[in-house]
């Protein structure tokens, strides 16, 4: 028997315009954690797919021998019965369902040709316990934080036969502790010998729990390291990803901060279906032109609330407060108007609420400024096509053609389309919630030099992120935010993880 459980030989994909896949070769062995690393459309995702049967035989060319056995996996259901399981990074359970019900989804308890509710929960009960899940089984899973539905989703991987569970970006939307345990699971399930494959873009966590590394460039396979005998820094991994030394994974920046743009007085927002819940209360805080100006937080701190019902009431109902630009009251009450006084938000959730993904780069990209290129009710499309690729070269959108369409374009790529979107609206004020969430150190560098480039043409940004270097590296002051408020507000040299922390922590203890 070989050591290797999977092998994948001279893998190559084609799409339309691409070579997704040129000849990849990548060897995992039995019970190890493999990573698998680099920048956003190398093509990380497309190789699992690929195992995976998301693309069925017949649509590449090369090899997949998973336990010495060539295999012709033509639907995803052909590599789960062998002991494959792959945990796409948008979940796949359904939230109108209970915990129960979303673990043994296509693979129900039948006993006498009817399905054994008692059997299902129990078994369910025995998953979530083994991977560290505390809730009951009947509840409705929409109820559920995000990284609570990420263990349900590896219980239901579990409850069938896996020999090698895949994880695509599975700490992309989880906070610090989510993360952490997470992690500590794949450990676990490693010394009962599972096999595990793990894309992230986060380092330090595949430092702390890979075996061996790949790296991914381009569609090739650069290196693949062993933690035992190869240098895996984080500096090496880097340069391999993005094929040269990143020495500052910040940019440089002399702030010319003017006088405030944007401040809001007195904001109080309810839960729009809970309309007695209170989510933001009595909020003040300002952002002066040529700032970034960071929303700091625990998951749950009502920085994303705040951030959309600022930006037209996108969020909330019974919003009472005032909101100033360049000292004058203006009203906001719908997401025109936000736009029509330089107002601009990006959403954290780029799939659902930023872009219309089966829409091309150029619907994308105009749609929320169309009006600029609409003469007497006629869009002039010529332009639309300048405009969109003159984006495209600025933010370095990788892509063969501005028609290609949205869902084919990579995370970061995605999330430079949703930039583009909104810079074409040319804002005075544009709000970045979790811009960098799920993307590669190379492009995360890209949109910081495309902020900085925004403050120093003496635009306001606000910057939400759950990354706590990121904020200390970008940022020029910041708001803390705690349930709902205002907990503290640091500058400078006061930025600091532990100046951050202190500031929850009262405001906590004030609350009691």
């Amino acid at each position: 028997m070989s050591e290797y459980l999977l092998e994948m030989k001279d893998i190559t994909k084609t799409f339309p315009g691409v070579k997704a896949l040129d000849t990849v070769n990548l060897q995992v062995k039995r019970g190890e954690i493999h990573a698998l690393i680099g920048e956003n459309g190398a093509g990380k995702s497309t190789l699992m797919n690929v195992l995976s049967g998301v693309y069925p035989y017949g649509t590449y060319t090369g090899d997949i021998v998973f336990e010495d056995k060539v295999c012709e996996f033509r639907a995803i259901s052909d590599s789960e019965n062998v002991g494959i399981g792959l945990i796409h990074q948008e979940l796949a359970l359904i939230p109108q369902l209970t915990v129960g019900e979303n673990i043994f989804l296509r693979n129900e308890q039948v006993q006498g040709g009817f399905i054994d509710w008692d059997k299902t929960h129990q078994k369910a009960e025995m998953l979530l316990k083994k991977v560290g899940l505390k809730t009951d089984t009947r509840t409705i899973v929409r109820e559920l934080s995000v990284g609570q539905q990420q263990l349900v989703e590896i219980a239901k991987i579990l409850s069938r036969d896996i020999k090698l569970l895949i994880l695509d970006e599975p700490t992309a939307s989880l906070n610090e502790e989510e993360s952490n345990n997470l992690l500590d699971l794949l450990l676990e399930l490693k010394k009962e010998g599972m096999t595990c494959i793990l894309i992230s873009h986060k380092l330090k966590e595949v430092t702390k729990v890979s075996d061996t590394i790949t790296v991914i460039r381009d569609g090739s396979v650069i290196e693949t390291l062993d933690k035992d005998t190869d240098d895996i820094s984080e500096d090496n991994i880097i340069r391999g990803m993005v094929g040269r030394q990143l020495t500052d994974r910040y940019p440089k920046r002399e702030p010319k901060i003017g006088d405030v743009l944007f401040s809001i007085e007195h904001w109080n927002v309810y839960h729009p279906l809970v309309t007695d819940k209170k989510i933001i209360d009595d909020v003040s805080f300002h952002v002066k032109k040529g700032e970034i100006l960071g929303l700091s937080g625990l998951m749950g701190a009502g920085r994303t609330e705040l951030a959309m019902s600022i930006f037209g009431k996108a969020y909330g109902c019974n919003i009472s407060g005032k909101i100033f630009k360049n000292g004058k009251e203006i009203h906001v009450n719908n997401v025109r108007q936000a736009i029509q006084n330089g107002i601009a938000y990006t959403t954290e959730d780029r799939k659902n609420g930023g872009l219309n993904l089966t829409g091309d780069i150029v619907q994308n990209t105009t749609i929320a400024g169309i009006e600029k290129l609409t003469k007497k009710h006629m869009i002039d499309h010529n332009a639309e096509i300048t405009v969109t690729e003159d984006y495209c070269k600025q933010l370095n959108v990788k892509t063969p053609s501005v028609f290609q369409k949205c869902i084919n374009l990579s995370g970061g790529n995605q999330q430079k389309v949703v930039l583009s979107k909104w810079i074409f609206t040319n804002p005075d004020l544009l709000i970045l919630d979790e811009p960098t969430r799920g993307i590669d150190v190379g492009a995360k560098y890209e949109i910081y030099t495309i902020m900085n480039r925004l403050a120093d043409e003496g635009k306001a940004v606000i910057f939400i992120s759950s990354e706590m270097p990121e904020l200390l590296g970008m940022c020029d002051r910041l708001y803390v935010v705690n349930e709902g408020r205002i907990a503290g507000e640091l500058s400078g040299e006061e930025i600091s993880q532990e100046a951050i922390m202190k500031c929850i922590m009262q405001s906590n203890r004030e609350a009691v």
